[in-house]
């Protein structure tokens, strides 16, 4: 009971914090200046159109005042990002109108709940344990990154919850593949005249691990994340080496011979075949509303450009396709220009350079500010009490994965060399911190690993236990006071502006 309880209340008390005031600030906060028009676009268009220039700088002003025909019908805007996060920012809008702070938040938070109780179920089954599993999504609830996330309509959140969603179907198949293969693998075991198992032979590869549909779920939701941003391949590539290593563990624990080939043969390529071209057709299909029209950008591209001879049985919709991605890659590859909030993926776990999101400095008599000067601010400073214990603890999951042969510490790693490591191999690109949402919940569950082994093993004493609970509930306790004292700078509260430099504890946080 509590393995569903605990996280369905944690996501309650979440989703309360979540939705409170959510259109507040009604203005379009950071990034949302382009993800909230091109997902009214999408639902209105079907591929993201190109702003007018009627409104010039004061074209996000006339959006949210409600003048909705900011764009140009006949000119298709180049987007470096998939359509799926827009569709589901204008899924919100369709909803509550497009005008609508909350509406083009709603969806972006429905997800950042969601994935609260999915977290919460995936510790659950990760590390048996209800109340683990509990506290990892007490954790998410109050994880001041997550938060901020939570109530603005940006994409990160949205590949963040495709690729849980898909670590969460693969740990499924994992247990249940394992239970039919120890099933199948006692099956096939000859006995001796004693009853007594005979040693295997040497051309024993053991049984087929049969019907696999959640690894097919995993697929279609890695092919959604990657439709959102192409950051979500890096978890298509990690999830799908890792699900291929828990079924070789599988076949080398029930005495398979030749486990690794064996394994990589017969379970490597259905892995692949199940995975990738189910997640390639996923993200194909998430530009359906491109193929179908005429102005999204670079459609007829083809048209003033002929095939070579070799390609001529390419229809033209895909090669004008594949020149926009081509266009795509060129942006990101030249993506370098200087900006204040960029920072090294070195600094982010332990927050070194949270991004702003939104600043307003009233001065006395304006929005309500009664001194000299106040402060609404929106910053993501993750909730520093997770993330510096989440540094401290990948040094403990790598000696519990390379010393101790801990599969779910390998596991959580896995989800950070998805979402975290790739950020290393973009020295030279211009990169923040708000992108480290994507493998927050990899965070949180090391920091929920360290304290399930505070907590103790079952059958420790009862002084041990005792001890391991009140350090554990004092970190919660903590942790949430944190969260607490950062509440204003999560959600623009008008504070005076001292307060608000009392809240930036380094100078690379202002």
């Amino acid at each position: 009971m509590l393995g569903w309880l605990g996280p369905l209340l944690a996501a309650l008390v979440g989703g309360v914090l979540r939705f409170w005031d959510l259109g507040y600030p009604h203005k379009l906060v950071f990034d949302e200046t382009y993800y909230v028009k091109q997902g009214w676009s999408m639902i209105q268009y079907g591929v993201e159109l190109k702003n007018t220039d009627k409104y010039g700088e004061l074209i996000d002003k006339a959006f949210t005042e409600g003048t909705l025909d900011v764009f140009n019908t006949e000119v298709g805007d180049l987007v470096v990002h998939g359509p799926v996060g827009k569709w589901i920012i204008g899924a919100g809008q369709g909803l509550f109108g497009a005008d609508s702070s909350v509406g083009w938040r709603f969806s972006v938070c429905v997800i950042g709940v969601l994935s609260i109780v999915m977290l919460g179920r995936v510790a659950r089954r990760l590390f048996r344990s209800s109340v683990l599993g509990t506290i990892a999504a007490i954790l998410l609830t109050i994880e001041g990154h997550h938060f901020v996330h939570s109530r603005t309509g940006l994409l990160d959140i949205v590949v963040m919850f495709f690729a849980l969603a898909a670590f969460a179907a693969l740990l499924l198949d994992r247990d249940r593949t394992r239970e039919r293969l120890a099933v199948r693998a006692a099956a096939q075991i000859p006995l001796s005249p004693t009853g007594h198992p005979l040693p295997h032979t040497a051309t024993w590869r053991g049984p087929s691990m049969g019907w696999r549909p959640w690894r097919w779920l995993a697929g279609i939701a890695l092919g959604l994340a990657a439709g959102t941003k192409w950051s979500g391949l890096y978890f298509l590539i990690v999830f799908g080496l890792l699900t291929v290593l828990w079924d070789i563990g599988a076949r080398r624990t029930i005495g398979v011979h030749r486990w690794i080939s064996t394994g990589l043969w017969r379970d490597g390529i259905p892995a692949f075949v199940a995975m990738v071209p189910t997640a390639v057709v996923t993200y194909v299909a998430s530009w359906t509303g491109w193929f179908r029209s005429d102005t999204g950008y670079n459609r007829s591209w083809a048209l003033t450009h002929p095939a070579d001879p070799r390609w001529t049985w390419v229809p033209d919709a895909v090669r004008s396709w594949w020149n926009y991605h081509a266009q795509i890659l060129d942006f990101h590859r030249g993506l370098s220009t200087p900006h204040a909030y960029q920072s090294s993926p070195w600094s982010w776990m332990v927050m070194g350079r949270p991004t702003s999101f939104f600043a307003e400095y009233p001065k006395l008599g304006q929005d309500g500010c009664d001194i000299d000067m106040c402060a609404r601010i929106i910053t993501p400073i993750g909730t520093v009490t997770i993330w510096w214990l989440a540094t401290a603890s990948l040094a403990v999951l790598a000696f519990r994965w390379a010393l101790r042969r801990d599969w779910r510490a390998g596991a959580i790693l896995a989800g950070y060399a998805g979402g975290f490591f790739p950020w290393f191999l973009l020295g030279d690109r211009t990169i923040y911190q708000f992108y480290a949402v994507a493998f927050v919940p990899y965070v949180v569950l090391g920091v929920t690993y360290v304290l399930g082994m505070i907590l103790g093993p079952p059958g420790v004493s009862a002084q041990r236990r005792q001890v391991g609970v009140t350090i554990v509930g004092c970190y919660l306790i903590v942790s949430a006071l944190v969260f607490a004292w950062f509440l204003p700078i999560y959600t623009a509260q008008l504070i005076p502006y001292q307060q608000w430099w009392i809240h930036m504890w380094f100078p690379s946080w202002v």
